[in-house]
């Protein structure tokens, strides 16, 4: 019963992120007109009609399937390596994003003579798409590598090594390439929900709802993998089989999330120790659902504090998801830890 109140606590939290994410903001609009342009109603302002349609729903719904697929990425990477630190960046599938993107953007105004940065929704769904392209290719060559290696240690080694010849590789693009050029990538790399609006943002919380379900069907192969290599096969389990599946489905669901929102990984890394930590369970049945709702949660928390009011435009979403989460992991660990002595 009480996993059931504490399920019901994670629904209700990220229901109120939800509407505070709606309600919140530079723009003051009240709770009732909200509700009536949510409900179709055209008698309400423009101005608030098009900030809540075009800016508040979009970010909202982004961060909240975003955060839930980070979060459960970063669960079954701590699964499969069965390693605390593991997250999604782990396999280099998220460099593998950025290289994609830095190949766009910081070739586009040496090669064309015009940055993809001012080429405004064009540009930005060209960097979707170099992102997605990158990080497939790059989880393409772990499945590959992953079918010829044996054990889990020297596949993790590989995933880290790639993703430092991948930065190695931004580093000399951003060497040759013109100022203007590395700004707008930079800017990529900090992260943000606000990039992803109309078609774009309807694509994207489609393939999340779509996958997401799918990710909960592979709950019963990772309890099997916290077993042990030699008592999941005794079991019947095909260990390479299970790896590969989970492996590329967190990385299908980096992949996107990168695309669309930039690398903002803390949230993968995080969230998995906190549902640990607040339901003491180590079967996945509760675990996969639990990260959903406090990544969904705690993405929205942090998109809410990106675009506080007092700032000017939005804080970076990589900076706010470690200022904000890492003081509740940390607190969290060591209440746990106090606890068990």
């Amino acid at each position: 019963m009480k996993v059931l109140y504490k399920f019901l606590l994670l629904c209700l939290s990220m229901e109120l992120f939800f509407v505070l994410n709606l309600l919140l903001g530079t723009v003051k609009i009240p709770l009732e007109a909200i509700v009536g342009i949510l409900l179709g109603d055209e008698s309400q302002s423009d101005i608030w009609y098009n900030i809540v349609w075009s800016s508040r729903v979009p970010q909202a719904l982004t961060a909240t399937v975003a955060g839930a697929g980070l979060a459960v990425s970063g669960l079954q990477m701590q699964t499969v390596f069965r390693n605390p630190l593991a997250g999604p960046s782990v396999l280099g599938i998220s460099n593998g994003a950025s290289l994609g993107v830095a190949f766009v953007v910081l070739l586009s105004g040496s090669i064309g003579g015009k940055a993809l940065s001012r080429l405004g929704y064009l540009g930005d769904a060209a960097m979707s798409v170099a992102a997605i392209v990158g990080a497939l290719a790059v989880m393409a060559l772990i499945l590959y590598v992953a079918q010829k290696v044996e054990g889990d240690v020297t596949l993790l080694i590989i995933g880290v090594m790639i993703g430092y010849l991948a930065t190695a590789i931004i580093g000399v693009l951003k060497f040759f390439s013109p100022e203007e050029d590395v700004k707008a990538y930079v800017v990529w790399g900090l992260g943000s929900f606000a990039r992803v609006s109309g078609d774009q943002m309807t694509l994207f919380v489609l393939l999340m709802t779509g996958l997401l379900p799918l990710s909960m069907l592979l709950s019963k192969t990772m309890n099997l993998l916290l077993l042990g290599d030699h008592y999941a096969s005794n079991l019947g389990l095909n260990l390479k089989r299970a790896r590969l599946l989970v492996i590329s489905c967190s990385g299908v669901l980096v992949a996107i999330v990168t695309a669309y929102c930039g690398p903002i990984m803390f949230i993968g890394l995080a969230v998995p120790h906190l549902c640990r930590a607040l339901f003491q369970k180590s079967d996945h049945r509760i675990l996969m659902p639990a990260t959903m709702l406090t990544g969904a949660s705690l993405a929205l928390v942090c998109n809410l504090v990106a675009r506080m009011p007092g700032f000017e435009g939005a804080l970076p979403v990589n900076s706010v998801t470690a200022l904000v989460g890492a003081p509740i992991i940390a607190s969290v660990l060591f209440s746990r830890k106090k606890n068990i002595n």
